[in-house]
Formats: structure tokens, C-alpha cells, sequence
């Protein structure tokens, strides 16, 4: 009798612990979102600088003034990936971070530009709410995440330098 008390009591926890569980995305302002491109299909992901001429936004491993005072931008090292480079770039103000620009992204191919168009948002979303290189990884898109994780840590690394 105990056993099923305890049984039924345990189930009915899990089931109020599930239920009241609610996910963290909330849109950011100023966040770049995916946008459907002809055919539906997602294009690259907007707000991310097209890898033709982005190297020249910054030089990789410099940090230089923005255009507003008490801004600065840092940018991340290049990290190599199975599926091409990721390489952010970080506006901070002080300390907090109001900004992520994806310098360079993963481009082995069209599936490789549909899972960058949804992951990318995604992950400067959770940077800009953690506040830190302390996210989660896009489901599916484990090269795009972890690249990016790496450039954002070296980001962070120099601006805390």
C-alpha cells in the first residue's frame, strides 16, 4: 500500500514538474531572426555578416572602438569546424555584452546555410541573455554550435583581458 502511495505520489510530482517547465526563448531586440527565402527555404542568417568581405570588418584578434563612446567590439578567434570556420564578434558596454555579430560562418553547402539560419539566432539569443559563453548547444546543429562556442569564448577571453 506504502508503494503505491509513494508510486502514485511520484508521478504526480513529475507530471506538475513537467508541466510547469517553460523554455527561455524569448525574442531579443535588436536579435537577428531567420527569414524564409524563395521557395521557403531559409537563406543565411540575417543580421550575420556574408562571409565575402567580412574579414574585412575587423581584423581577427583586434579590438577597436565602435562608433558610440563606451562601446567596444572585440572579435573572437576563427574556429575551425568539420563543416567550414565560425568567427563572431562581440559590442560590449563595459562588462555586458549588447551584441553579437557571426563574422564568418559554416559553408559546406545548402544545408549547411538552413541549419546556420536557424541555429545562429538562436545562439546569440542565449549569448545575449546568459551573458556569457555558458549556453546550450542548437540540436542538429552540433559544428555551427560548437564553433561558435569556441569564437564567443575567445571573444570573451580578450575582453575580460
Amino acid at each position: 500500500m506504502r508503494r503505491a502511495i509513494l508510486a502514485v505520489g511520484s508521478t504526480i510530482a513529475g507530471i506538475v514538474v513537467l508541466l510547469s517547465f517553460k523554455t527561455h526563448s524569448v525574442p531579443v531586440a535588436g536579435a537577428p531572426a531567420a527569414t524564409p527565402g524563395p521557395g521557403g527555404s531559409t537563406g543565411s542568417a540575417a543580421g550575420a555578416a556574408d562571409v565575402a568581405g567580412a574579414g574585412a570588418a575587423a581584423s581577427p584578434g583586434t579590438s577597436r572602438k565602435a562608433k558610440k563612446a563606451g562601446h567596444r567590439t572585440v572579435t573572437g578567434k576563427v574556429a575551425e569546424t568539420a563543416r567550414g570556420p565560425m568567427q563572431v564578434e562581440l559590442t560590449l558596454a563595459g562588462q555586458r555584452i549588447t551584441k553579437v555579430t557571426v563574422l564568418q560562418r559554416t559553408n559546406s553547402g545548402p544545408e549547411s546555410n538552413q541549419i546556420d539560419a536557424v541555429a545562429i539566432p538562436k545562439l546569440i539569443n542565449e549569448t545575449l541573455a546568459a551573458q556569457s559563453a555558458h549556453i546550450d548547444a542548437v540540436s542538429g546543429a552540433t559544428y555551427t554550435s560548437q564553433g561558435y562556442l569556441q569564437s564567443l569564448q575567445s571573444a570573451l577571453d580578450k575582453a575580460r583581458a
